[in-house]
């Protein structure tokens, strides 16, 4: 087993959460290549709407998105991925002159940017490898571009409002920050949040396990993966689905050269996705320096794409 050491971020961020009560994981640490790739297939679930709903409001809505992108502007994404709703962009923004995947997973972030390379010649593209949560340095290549972040996939609402405020000021002081475009899951029946991270085929659950099976990779962790069952919660008071781990039965479990003891019940929890009113995604900007200058919906209101501008 590859043991801890000073420079093995995964491993302290975890020991660092196991030890709080409740534990917890950041669910930044979903996404190593096997992550990515079970997100992935997550996207193209039946239950899993956001996805194809916000490739619709994308496709939909372009004329709308494209006036609020300058020529010559710099499209930076925040958690790139595959960079799937990117290509809806940057097949309809004639004005785009770079493109700027950000990601932690260096390997999938190299891939798909080779992709990109190939299908967008004329395009250029700078990959950076990072968490986008931290202080990140831009192509220098970039700094007489207009810069539009693009933010997809309802991730901003992983994060607290403090660090969603946190993320959207720092791209409104990036030099020439022409706009932001964000995407939103918004509050709805609880039944189909529920069934959207608890999918019927089990892939979510194997993307939540797969955070036990990386610490046995790369923190010197002895997980048994099936020991612990995925559950998704809906939390009406701070409008947001929680998704947890649950330990089968009182169990030790040794991480990093260290026992961490887990009850019969007791939980990891690994992740929060946040869902938004109008109201909330107004004030959210409104604190970051931006203004919402139009939200586009789909029919049923399930999702929304919000276009910023420096406020």
């Amino acid at each position: 087993m590859k043991h801890a050491t000073p420079e093995n971020e995964f491993a302290r961020a975890l020991l660092k959460g196991l030890s709080d009560s409740p534990k917890t994981a950041e669910a930044k640490w979903f996404y190593d290549a096997a992550g990515s790739a079970l997100f992935e297939r997550i996207t193209e679930l039946p239950e899993y709407y956001p996805t194809r709903t916000e490739i619709g409001i994308l496709r939909d809505r372009l004329p709308e998105i494209a006036a609020h992108v300058p020529a010559g502007a710099a499209l930076i994404e925040f958690g790139s991925g595959a960079s799937v709703k990117t290509r809806v962009l940057l097949d309809g923004l004639d004005q785009l002159a770079a493109y700027v995947p950000i990601d932690i997973s260096a390997q999938f972030l190299a891939e798909t940017a080779d992709g990109l390379r190939r299908d967008y010649p004329a395009l250029t593209i700078h990959p950076v490898t990072g968490d986008f949560m931290t202080q990140l340095t831009l192509p220098p290549a970039l700094d007489a571009r207009p810069k539009v972040g693009f933010f997809p996939g309802s991730t901003i609402g992983n994060l607290d409002r403090d660090a969603a405020v946190a993320l959207l000021a720092q791209a409104r002081h990036w030099p020439d920050a022409a706009g932001f475009i964000l995407g939103a899951d918004l509050v709805k029946d609880a039944d189909v949040l529920r069934a959207a991270y608890d999918d019927a085929q089990g892939v979510t659950a194997e993307f939540n396990r797969n955070l036990l099976h990386r610490a046995n990779r790369e923190a010197g962790a002895d997980f048994d993966p099936d020991s612990f069952a995925h559950e998704a919660r809906w939390n009406a008071a701070e409008a947001r689905i929680e998704m947890h781990l649950v330990s089968r039965a009182a169990q030790r479990v040794q991480v990093a050269g260290q026992h961490i003891d887990f009850a019969e019940g007791e939980t990891i929890h690994t992740e929060n996705s946040r869902k938004y009113t109008a109201e909330s995604l107004t004030d959210m900007a409104q604190a970051a320096g931006w203004r919402v200058a139009d939200l586009l919906t789909d029919p049923q209101d399930y999702f929304a794409v919000a276009l910023l501008k420096p406020a």
